[in-house]
C-alpha cells in the first residue's frame, strides 16, 4: 500500500517520539540533518548507533532492544538510515520491539534504505510501513501545502 500525502500528514502530526536506526553525530549526512530536522519541529528523537553514546544531546543506544522499556513503548515510528541488506534485521528488531512493549510502531525506510521483501513481511506482522521516502523531506513539502 502506497501512502497518499493526507495518509504522510497524518502520520507525521500524530506521532512525537521516533527512534533512528543509523542515526550520525555527522550533521552533514542526511542521518544527522533529519534528525536535527525532527527534533527542531518538536519530536523526541532515540538514536541508535552503536558506536554513539550522544547524539544531538541525546542518549544514543546500540540497537532498539536496549531502549529501557518505560522509554520503549513511547516509540511512534521508526525512522531507517542503513542499508537494504540489513532491512530484514531492522524489520527483526521492530517486530521484537512491538513484542517487548505491546505497541506497534510505524516502520519508515527513508529513501533507498528498504527490500520490496521487508517491506512485505512487515506489513504481514501488522506493521504500518513507510519506504522510499524522507521524513524531513515530506514534512517540509506537506507543511508547504498546508497540510501539516
Amino acid at each position: 500500500m502506497e501512502y497518499r500525502d493526507e495518509d504522510i500528514a497524518r502520520i507525521l502530526k500524530s506521532t512525537r517520539v521516533v527512534a533512528i536506526i543509523g542515526a550520525s553525530r555527522n550533521l552533514e549526512k542526511d542521518a544527522g540533518k533529519v534528525p536535527a530536522f525532527l527534533k527542531e519541529k518538536g519530536y523526541r528523537i532515540i538514536p541508535i548507533n552503536p558506536v554513539a553514546n550522544e547524539i544531538l544531546g541525546e542518549k544514543a543506544y546500540p540497537s532498539l532492544k536496549d531502549i529501557p522499556l518505560d522509554l520503549a513503548k513511547e516509540i511512534d515510528v521508526v525512522d531507517v538510515f542503513r542499508p537494504p541488506r540489513e532491512a530484514d534485521v531492522v524489520v527483526d528488531q521492530v517486530l521484537d520491539l512491538a513484542s517487548r512493549t505491546g505497541r506497534k510502531p510505524i516502520l519508515w525506510f527513508q529513501l533507498g534504505t528498504h527490500t520490496p521483501e521487508a517491506v512485505e513481511r512487515a506489513r504481514r506482522a501488522g506493521l504500518k510501513v513507510v519506504y522510499n521516502k524522507c521524513m524531513m523531506a515530506e514534512y517540509s513539502r506537506l507543511e508547504s501545502q498546508g497540510l501539516i
